[in-house]
């Protein structure tokens, strides 16, 4: 990096494992950002264990922290925000007061955000209300939106639940730009894309952007963590605010990911094993090539 990276990231934390906050801030820091981190939830441990104790904040707390760092005088040094899992309509709110903040005295910060609703399997599991804000309104404020497959279907609900071809997902990622009269998400990461044409042993990710659109496929792994989509949304905002290109940000991100999550299942680990595995951030072992669609 020729200069520091200031990232607000406004997501949940737990206490045990790496989802949220907790599978951003160090390899974002290892990156060498500078993480300026707001919980919207304090857990013990992901729900997918099975229980967890904690709770959940409120907007007016969220809104708080960040009026307190803005009284520092540092919001017009904030590269980028980030946002993940809400837990509360009235986070969302909040978030979304932070982005206005701070692009009144950043006006070239760049907004990622990962629309956190659910995945295959167990459906939406955040609170009534946060769908509908996600789709009527973060989306139009975005400069990068990170959906997984499931997530962009309840973005785009003339999609349906599949299957779907790459270039059908493609079309309906292109769709989320420009909706509500105001220019939306410059780049779309679609994360965990199983799509007509992607083999059984494999898994893609799909990008659009204002150059066009790639796939990047990587080896279907034996493990699927939770957090891994928080990860690859926090080092794609960072490779991109850093000075890499769309493509060369997925790139990136995506050698990293796949190389943790590698080293995660190789342990057999339910939990990615960020620290163990840190140098994939730094020198991924092994690197994937998007192809232009």
């Amino acid at each position: 990096m020729e200069k520091n990276v200031n990232i607000l990231s406004i997501q949940s934390w737990v206490a045990y494992g790496h989802v949220g906050n907790a599978a951003a801030l160090f390899p974002l820091q290892r990156l060498g950002a500078e993480v300026w981190a707001v919980n919207t939830v304090q857990f013990s441990n992901h729900p997918g264990h099975g229980g967890f104790t904690g709770q959940v904040f409120t907007g007016a707390m969220i809104g708080e922290l960040v009026r307190g760092i803005a009284a520092l005088g540092v919001l017009a040094e904030t590269d980028a925000v980030l946002s993940g899992y809400l837990g509360d309509e009235s986070i969302g709110e909040a978030v979304l007061d932070a982005v206005a903040r701070v692009r009144t005295v950043r006006p070239d910060m760049l907004y990622c955000c990962d629309p956190v609703m659910g995945d295959r399997g167990p459906g939406l599991y955040v609170r009534a209300g946060i769908p509908g804000l996600l789709h009527g309104r973060a989306v139009a404020q975005a400069d990068i939106l990170t959906p997984n497959q499931f997530e962009l279907e309840q973005l785009v609900p003339e999609l349906g639940d599949g299957p779907h071809g790459v270039q059908v997902l493609a079309d309906a990622a292109r769709g989320l730009r420009g909706r509500m009269h105001q220019p939306g998400p410059r780049c779309v990461l679609v994360t965990s894309v199983e799509a007509q044409e992607t083999p059984a042993e494999a898994l893609d990710l799909l990008l659009v952007f204002d150059g066009g659109a790639a796939l990047l496929r990587t080896p279907r792994l034996p493990i699927n963590p939770s957090g891994a989509g928080d990860l690859i949304s926090a080092l794609f905002l960072f490779h991109l605010r850093d000075g890499s290109d769309p493509v060369n940000a997925l790139e990136r991100a995506a050698a990293s990911v796949w190389g943790i999550l590698q080293r995660t299942a190789e342990a057999g680990s339910r939990e990615l094993l960020l620290v163990q595995a840190q140098d994939e951030l730094i020198r991924p072992s092994r690197i994937f090539r998007a192809q232009l669609l």
